[in-house]
């Protein structure tokens, strides 16, 4: 049996992609935790334990994998987000949601940050390919994010003239900043402090 390499097209045996999965997943968890600069291939060799021909077999060099990453970290976050919003239609829902992410990055007293905003701010500059890919996630992040808000709008807690797309983007940028200074401060209460903030303009607009 066989699976499509989507970095290069190659034919993949069901040994070869879970090669392959082993290396993007210590990739992952090791740019999470020291970041993409100081990430070297030989600490990913030293943590999947391949070998370095089976390395370059799949990948041609850093950015390949870098780009695998996005893929892979962009895929595990979507789909959480898909499951975490997907049906909420209430304003407790998304404190719910609020929760869930807060008490997640507590566990590491904000350190690390959003894996997907990690990411973001490391290679958006550096790598076009590899950030049109965050820009698509980030995008459809925020499509689940919208989407919680219309349908808050269509059961009458929104009025009509709410701007749902742009409440979206503060709620996003709330949450991205609220990392990014628990991240800093080894401490959540900035990231709680944010999307609460958030969530309370958007309740102070509530039409009941």
């Amino acid at each position: 049996m066989t699976t499509a390499d989507s970095q290069n097209g190659k034919r993949l045996t069901a040994r070869g992609a879970k090669t392959r999965a082993r290396i993007v997943d210590a990739a992952a968890d090791l740019m999470y935790v020291k970041g993409v600069g100081t990430t070297t291939l030989d600490d990913v060799l030293a943590a999947s334990g391949v070998s370095k021909s089976q390395l370059y077999h799949h990948f041609e060099g850093k950015d390949a994998l870098v780009r695998a990453v996005v893929d892979h970290v962009g895929e595990r976050v979507i789909e959480r987000e898909r499951r975490a919003l997907g049906r909420v239609s209430t304003i407790r829902g998304l404190r719910r949601w609020r929760d869930a992410l807060v008490q997640n990055s507590a566990l590491q007293h904000g350190a690390y940050g959003c894996a997907l905003g990690s990411l973001a701010g490391e290679v958006s500059d550096h790598d076009a390919l590899a950030r049109h890919t965050l820009s698509r996630l980030f995008t459809e992040w925020q499509g689940l994010v919208s989407g919680v808000l219309r349908r808050l709008q269509d059961r009458g807690v929104l009025p009509a003239e709410a701007p749902i797309d742009q409440l979206a983007t503060g709620l996003m940028a709330a949450l991205q900043g609220g990392y990014l200074l628990a991240q800093t401060a080894r401490d959540v209460t900035p990231m709680a402090t944010s999307i609460d903030m958030a969530l309370a303009h958007i309740e102070s607009l509530s039409a009941g």
